[in-house]
Order: structure tokens, then C-alpha cells, then sequence
């Protein structure tokens, strides 16, 4: 029973990240539905948060109440960035990106972000780097490779696949789709956009340690997207009050799976992993998200899958596997591990603390009786 405690607590930062993206997968799919028909990717970004601390805060409220910190000042303004990296700069350019491309085009494009994660985290002396070291050598290969696989699933197309449920899509209309895209553009967008989301990641992780309350961090985070995204939204789509209104369609449902799965859940999920396994592992399952699309995205949004794709994701997951590989090798021990060494630790300190009585004791005796013996002898 405690072998299998053990496993599945050393398993669930794991579980936990591949849930985390299979919710993501599900906002790329639904998103750009949304967006083809016609929804302002700027008032998504407000709707989506908007939901998000709705949903989110009253937990904060309830559960954090006694073990909140105090805010100060420096915790504000990196909130405050938080807020502007992830929710704003980077959704905004990253569903503007997917405005110009396919949602497998923009999941494969994230594929970026480890890289940059981890760059970010070697360069702030937050992920252990030992060039001598074989595990290292892999981190750095592995995130070189992904972004390698990335690059080919983006740039080389192939012969297209003649999958069983593809045979029925009108061809004419998936070619004319193609030409009104904009990759290089959308790449761009997408790029500098991940630039953000690898900021935000850090940074994250960087206030857990002042504010280490991850339900009310995601809830001010959340807070201050929507209202910096509204100042974001109100300029860019300023003469156009259409662009607001929302029916009972897919433009409601990616706000709302959006706000919640990937803003509210994302967030304080990816804020428990951080504590224990880092920022790097973290961004290191993104590849996973942009295979699930690619296999949604040629089901549900009739998106075409190209032979270039398929070997740039099989090389995507080989980079991914060796930044774990590395990763495993330089963790520190888990949970349980802590906890015996806490143990050991305090009953070490517990038997120290007898022995200083005992010989306290012994001191009092050997006074007691030398005084007994003086008064005797006089």
C-alpha cells in the first residue's frame, strides 16, 4: 500500500500536466470555430478572463481567507505583469496568429515555449545546467530537436493524407481556406507571443514563493487580464459594438471552456506543478497538445494532414522525451522522500534534546552530591 501511495503521488505532477493538456487542446479546437465565424479575438480575450475570475475568485475568497498573505506593493506590480504577459500581450497575438493560420498550425507553433522556458530559466539560474553532465546535454538537445520538429511540421507540408474520414471534405474549399492564411505572419505573432507565455511561466513562479496562494494569485491574475484586455479590446475594436454580442453558439463556448478550463484550472494547476517539478517541466508537455489538435482538427475543423506534420511531430515528441529524461535526472526527491528525511531529521533532533537533558541530570547529581559530601565533612 505505501509502495503504491508513493507511485501515485510521484505520478500525479505527470497526470496532472497531461490533463492540463489535453484542456488545452480542447481551447485550440473550439477557439478556431469561434473565430471562423467571425468572433473578435481581442473580446474573447476579455470574455475569457471575465469568466475565469467569476469562476475562480469565490474559491479564493473561501479557501485562502487564513493563510493569504499580506499584499505589498512588489507583489502587485508582478501581478499587475502577470496580467499584461499571459492574458493580454500573449493571447491577443496568439489569437490574432490563429486568425491567420490552423489550429494544428498554431499548436505546433507553441511548441516553441519549452525552449524559450528554458532558456529563460538557465539564463535566471532557475533550471540546473551542467554542461558536463549527460542529462543536461539532453535538456539542451531535446529543446533543440522540438523546436527542430516544430519548424518541419510548419515549414514542410508533404503529399496530404488520405485518412478515411478526410475523403468526404470539399477539397476546392480547403485549398481556398489555405490561400487566405498568412503563416509567416501568423508564425510571428505566435512566436512572440510564446515569448510572453515563457515570461509569464517564470514570472509565476517567481511570485509563488512571495504569494505562495495559487488560488488567489489566479484569481488577481484573471482579475487584471480582463481588465487590461478590456483596454486592449476597447481600442482595437472601437466603432464596432457587434463585436460584444454573444448568442447561445461556439462563440459562448470558447469563452467559457477558455475562461474556465485553460484560464481558471490552467493557472492554479500549472501553479501546483511549478512548486514541485519547476517552470520548465511545465511547458516541456506542450508538444502533446499540438498532436491531440492535429487529430481534432482533421475530425472536426476539416483540416488537412500532410505527411510533413506527422514527421514533425514524431520528432517534436522525441525532442519532448529527452527534456524529460534530463529533467528526471536532476529533480529533487519527492514527497514521500521529503517527508522520511523530515522524520529522520526530527527524531535525530528529539534524541539530541534527551541527551542534553540526561547529561543536564547527571550535572545536578554530581553538584547535589558534592555538596552532600562538604556538609559531612564539616
Amino acid at each position: 500500500m505505501a509502495t503504491a501511495s508513493s507511485s501515485y503521488d510521484r505520478a500525479k505532477p505527470f497526470l496532472a500536466v497531461i490533463l492540463l493538456q489535453f484542456g488545452y487542446a480542447g481551447m485550440f479546437t473550439i477557439t478556431k470555430h469561434a473565430l471562423d465565424e467571425g468572433m473578435s479575438q481581442h473580446v474573447l480575450v476579455v470574455y475569457r478572463h471575465a469568466v475565469a475570475t467569476i469562476v475562480i475568485a469565490p474559491f479564493a475568497i473561501v479557501f485562502d481567507r487564513k493563510v493569504r498573505p499580506k499584499m505589498t506593493l512588489s507583489i502587485f506590480f508582478k501581478i499587475v505583469l502577470l496580467g499584461l504577459l499571459e492574458p493580454t500581450i500573449d493571447q491577443n497575438l496568439y489569437y490574432t496568429g490563429m486568425k491567420y493560420t490552423t489550429a494544428t498550425f498554431t499548436s505546433a507553433m507553441c511548441n516553441v515555449l519549452p525552449a524559450f522556458a528554458f532558456l529563460m530559466a538557465w539564463a535566471l539560474r532557475i533550471e540546473q545546467v551542467n554542461i558536463r553532465k549527460m542529462h543536461s546535454q539532453a535538456k539542451i538537445i531535446g529543446t533543440i530537436v522540438t523546436v527542430g520538429g516544430a519548424m518541419l511540421m510548419t515549414l514542410v507540408k508533404g503529399t496530404q493524407l488520405d485518412l478515411p474520414w478526410t475523403r468526404g471534405y470539399d477539397q476546392q474549399a480547403s485549398a481556398s481556406a489555405l490561400t487566405k492564411q498568412d503563416p509567416i505572419k501568423g508564425a510571428l505573432m505566435i512566436a512572440t507571443g510564446c515569448v510572453c507565455w515563457a515570461s509569464f511561466i517564470i514570472l509565476q513562479s517567481i511570485t509563488l514563493k512571495s504569494y505562495p496562494v495559487e488560488l488567489s494569485l489566479t484569481a488577481w491574475i484573471c482579475f487584471m487580464g480582463t481588465i487590461e484586455g478590456s483596454m486592449v479590446a476597447v481600442v482595437m475594436e472601437r466603432g464596432n459594438p457587434s463585436a460584444w454580442s454573444v448568442g447561445l453558439n461556439y462563440k459562448l463556448l470558447a469563452a467559457v471552456y477558455s475562461g474556465v478550463v485553460c484560464s481558471g484550472i490552467g493557472y492554479y494547476v500549472q501553479g501546483l506543478i511549478m512548486k514541485r517539478k519547476g517552470p520548465v517541466f511545465v511547458t516541456a508537455f506542450s508538444p502533446l497538445s499540438m498532436v491531440i489538435v492535429a487529430i481534432l482538427g482533421s475530425f472536426f475543423l476539416k483540416e488537412i494532414l500532410c505527411v510533413g506534420r506527422v514527421i514533425g511531430a514524431v520528432v517534436i515528441v522525441t525532442g519532448l522525451y529527452l527534456v524529460l529524461w534530463g529533467k528526471s535526472k536532476d529533480q529533487p526527491p519527492s514527497d514521500s522522500s521529503d517527508d522520511k528525511a523530515e522524520a529522520i531529521v526530527t527524531q535525530t533532533a528529539t534524541e539530541m534534546q534527551e541527551r542534553t537533558e540526561t547529561v543536564d541530570q547527571e550535572f545536578v547529581a554530581i553538584d547535589i552530591t558534592k555538596v552532600r559530601s562538604t556538609d559531612e565533612s564539616i
